[in-house]
């Protein structure tokens, strides 16, 4: 996200502004373990009594976090020297497609929260994804026709979570902010500040190599992003790469985001701020790439660190992401914030620069997702 409130994308980005259960969550080796079960819910509509059956997603909850495999501490001491962590096959194949049939629905104005989200590209308005065999099967996900001469563009979607409840659900477990505030360190818990949804059509461009805290304007300035890969990530596909300790480096680059995705396969800001650490080779840079984490891996990553992925090659396969970010449970605006786009409209207007550190987060729109006990 860029100081003005906008995100870091390509100049092709589109700018263009079943109620589901989530309770429980486990580990299983060395990851959480995200399971979908039917379940048969009474619905009283108040005339006829009829009975409706629904999914509900059940995240199996645990006390203990650490594993045989990766105690806590481990994790928390690989956080800190690489600055990300990553867990294969966190998410249930079941609960993924879920995800996925949500993010069409909501692609094309369907809300079941009643709210849209903050940002979301142009409605599609085409229909649903046909399954194989059936007609005009050439219509794939993110609205994407491999006959259509359009350009392929990433859409991106601000805080999904306020539009549509499977993914509000999912964003606000407790267990995920767990995670995050004890490999952070936050004592008093951990607050979801916002969601993305960054989603690439066969042919979409790379997403810039960039940091996501500098863009968070609060105090404290720590930021955490969960990221779930709703997609297999293939090499083709252009999957999340982070730079290896590039969170303990400084703040400097040379560079706006006007210069994003000229050249360098998006690594232009990347390969000037690590000319500033004195990282004049950079081919020397340690990128380790997701290339191979399959639908329902979750990374966690600081959000110092440099991050981003490439275009998506493929000539019929999506590339779908969901990313959490989350900040202490006690934050407050800094007085950037006021003269940001996306974060003075949570602040009363013609409020004083010293008035902003006084405004508390409305909890609807920045839920504690957790606190310590």
């Amino acid at each position: 996200m860029l100081p003005d409130g906008s995100v870091p994308y390509n100049e092709e980005v589109d700018e263009i502004m079943t109620s589901v259960d989530l309770s429980r969550v486990s580990t299983s080796g060395n990851l959480w373990r995200v399971d979908m079960e039917k379940r048969t819910k009474v619905h009283d509509d108040g005339d006829d009594g009829n009975e409706e059956k629904v999914e509900h997603c059940e995240i199996f909850t645990q006390s203990k976090i650490s594993t045989d495999f990766m105690p806590l501490e481990t994790m928390r001491q690989s956080f800190l020297n690489d600055g990300f962590l990553v867990f294969h096959d966190a998410i249930d194949s079941t609960m993924v497609s879920k995800l996925q049939e949500r993010l069409e629905q909501v692609l094309r104005g369907s809300f079941d929260r009643g709210s849209p989200p903050d940002k979301i590209p142009q409605f599609l308005m085409n229909s649903l994804p046909k399954k194989q065999g059936k007609k005009n099967k050439n219509l794939g996900p993110l609205g994407y026709d491999k006959d259509s001469n359009d350009k392929n563009r990433v859409l991106q979607i601000i805080n999904i979570h306020k539009c549509d409840s499977l993914f509000r659900e999912l964003a606000m477990s407790p267990n995920i902010g767990k995670m995050v505030a004890e490999l952070a360190g936050w004592k008093n818990g951990a607050r979801l500040a916002q969601d993305q949804v960054w989603a690439k059509p066969p042919g979409a461009p790379p997403i810039v190599f960039h940091r996501d805290s500098p863009y968070f304007m609060f105090t404290p300035d720590d930021v955490i992003t969960v990221w779930m890969a709703l997609d297999d990530m293939d090499e083709e596909l252009g999957p999340l790469e982070y730079v290896k300790g590039s969170h303990k480096w400084g703040n400097g680059r040379i560079g706006s985001a006007q210069t994003f995705f000229q050249s360098d396969n998006g690594r232009n800001l990347l390969n000037s701020a690590a000319l500033l650490e004195g990282i004049t080779d950079p081919s020397s840079l340690e990128i380790y790439t997701t290339s191979g984490l399959r639908a329902g891996g979750v990374s966690i990553h600081n959000g110092k660190v440099w991050h981003g992925s490439g275009k998506n090659c493929s000539g019929d396969r999506p590339r779908r992401g969901l990313g959490l970010h989350f900040v202490p449970a006690e934050v407050r605006f800094t007085m950037e914030a006021a003269k940001s786009k996306l974060w003075k409209i949570y602040l009363p207007d013609g409020i004083s620069d010293g008035g902003v550190a006084d405004v508390d987060l409305p909890e609807e729109d920045f839920p504690v997702v957790w606190r310590p006990t």
